[in-house]
């Protein structure tokens, strides 16, 4: 398990990827983990945090996660 109280790249491919498992998007290779950076850590912790302490998560939970993520990704 990664040291999550860095704020690291790594850290943060290594949260996306989780999530992107968790959710089994079917998105997920558009879904880069490199695309999102390191300033948007607390916020890309915060759904990762979220979406770890689910068993289960509903197709509306899934799809508002799936667009945060939009959101939070670099341009």
């Amino acid at each position: 398990m990664a040291d999550l109280t860095q704020k690291t790249q790594e850290n943060v491919e290594y949260m996306i990827e989780a999530i992107k498992a968790k959710l089994r998007m079917a998105t997920g290779a558009a879904m880069s983990a490199s695309a999102f950076h390191v300033d948007r850590y607390d916020d890309i912790l915060e759904v990762y945090e979220i979406v770890m302490s689910k068993e289960r998560l509903s197709i509306s939970e899934v799809e508002a996660l799936a667009k945060e993520l939009g959101q939070l990704r670099s341009n």
